[in-house]
């Protein structure tokens, strides 16, 4: 934790992300802001997709900003373990998304029900990740595998996952000192912002 308080104004948001800070409760009713160190990061040509994945991908269909707010509202179940998304972060990002920063990527079934996905925030060539979920199996790792094609058709080269859960290693997250990150995040932020994503 490196600030606690402030505001979750559009601007605020994207400085702190330039910055590579950013927003998550820390209690009820505290804003704090956060840079980990070592940071998660997943490299863009280091994704592991297994046999079982590669399987459940072709169950799926996958979509970019298709439905933000119903990804959103599935990331803040509180009936999630963990789950941290408050209504003042839901509807700060819910913003970002209208003014084109914040965008999801959607995992759909045979018979279009969404079955998981994620959300994160969009700078130049920058994905910082916020947040999935899945109420099918794989739906969420899905949606990542598509994330990463985007990404790499996009250009882009460095997709931020905050921390690096045993669950984020096993597809290929790694770790590395804040410092290495904010050289990668300055390079990511200084390139144009990709057209699947406004630019």
């Amino acid at each position: 934790m490196v600030g606690v308080g402030a505001d979750l104004e559009p601007g605020t948001l994207l400085r702190a992300y330039r910055t590579g800070v950013f927003p998550m409760p820390a209690g009820r009713g505290t804003l704090a802001w956060w840079a980990p160190d070592p940071r998660g990061i997943l490299p863009l040509d280091n994704l592991r997709v297994s046999r079982s994945l590669r399987r459940s991908c072709r169950r799926y269909t996958v979509t970019l900003d298709v439905d933000f707010e119903a990804v959103i509202d599935a990331c803040s179940d509180l009936r999630r373990r963990g789950a941290w998304i408050d209504e003042p972060i839901r509807s700060a990002y819910l913003r970002l998304h209208e003014l084109g920063w914040a965008h999801s990527v959607e995992a759909w079934d045979a018979e279009g029900v969404l079955a998981g996905g994620l959300y994160g925030v969009a700078i130049g060539g920058l994905f910082a990740g916020e947040s999935m979920f899945h109420h099918q199996t794989d739906a969420s790792k899905v949606a990542l595998v598509g994330l990463v094609d985007l990404l790499v058709e996009a250009g882009c080269c460095l997709l931020d996952v905050q921390w690096a859960t045993d669950h984020l290693k096993s597809l290929g997250v790694v770790e590395v000192p804040r410092r290495v990150y904010l050289e990668k995040l300055k390079d990511a932020i200084s390139r144009p912002q990709p057209a699947i994503f406004g630019g």
